[in-house]
């Protein structure tokens, strides 16, 4: 009888503490427990991209001279792709594989005569060939960022005025190539910082 009553009040205890180390929460089990205590990646995102945003404007205002309209066509480019270090060099192979695809495009229409029906043909042309060139092994199958690379040549062309064979520096197509590369490190150094900033421990 007395035993039972022992084993009785023991199991009692024992369930008693149990309860009240649960109501510890995160020191439950003896110890503390880290937590997570970084922000959602939205906002996380949204603190980056805005900060390097202003800063990829400043840059290609003053120290560096390119279109800041392909660095934020190819940062989009960046995370539609996947991000990280495999998105980053598929989109920049997809963005120069479009790039090398309008400026042969544009250099037909010059050599041939650039009326409307040549150019509706050659870009037309060069269409059915990005589409192809999704086939290639480097880019993926990921057609949206090779238009992307073609229209950001072809802006860069109309706004400069120049021709695809223009010298050094101001040829449109090596000033495309510059932008789209320094848009996709923009893109990778604000995906980095968000994520630093949603996986900061206490």
């Amino acid at each position: 009888m007395l035993q039972g009553n022992f084993t009785y009040e023991r199991q009692a205890g024992l369930c008693q503490q149990e309860t009240h180390l649960k109501a510890l929460g995160p020191y439950y089990q003896g110890h503390p427990r880290r937590e997570q205590s970084g922000m959602k990646q939205s906002e996380a995102l949204t603190i980056s991209i805005g900060v390097l945003g202003g800063v990829d404007v400043f840059l290609t205002a003053t120290i560096i001279p390119l279109p800041v309209w392909v660095t934020f066509t190819a940062w989009a480019s960046f995370f539609i792709v996947g991000g990280g270090t495999r998105g980053f060099v598929k989109s920049i192979a997809c963005n120069i594989t479009g790039i090398i695809i309008a400026a042969l495009s544009l250099l037909a229409i010059d050599l041939i005569g650039n009326s409307p029906i040549i150019a509706a043909i050659c870009v037309g042309i060069g269409s059915a060939a990005m589409v192809q060139a999704s086939k290639l092994p480097f880019t993926h199958g990921i057609t949206p960022a090779i238009v992307w690379g073609f229209s950001q040549t072809v802006g860069t062309v109309a706004v400069t005025g120049l021709s695809v064979t223009a010298a050094l520096p101001n040829n449109p197509v090596l000033i495309a190539i510059a932008a789209m590369i320094l848009g996709a490190i923009f893109g990778y150094l604000s995906e980095a910082w968000g994520k630093a900033m949603t996986t900061s421990l206490a």
